[in-house]
């Protein structure tokens, strides 16, 4: 199924979002939804359209980030 692009970036950043505030990853509302949105458009930009893909590597993306704030 081809989403529009904007309906592809919120459908991932709610999906990221959800999972991460569900797991209590998100410390900085502010900072975690500027992170998952730049993430998401650049994967997006690079051509990768499946939904699922983009939301877990958000994440995973998040999560690295975190950590490398953390050390």
């Amino acid at each position: 199924m081809n989403e529009p692009l904007p309906t592809l970036v919120e459908h991932s950043l709610q999906i990221a979002w959800d999972f991460l505030d569900r797991s209590g990853e998100i410390t900085d509302a502010g900072e975690a939804a500027r992170f998952l949105l730049t993430t998401i458009n650049d994967l997006v930009l690079r051509g990768e359209r499946r939904k699922l893909l983009v939301s877990n590597r958000a994440i995973d993306a998040y999560r690295r980030h975190k950590q490398s704030l953390a050390a």
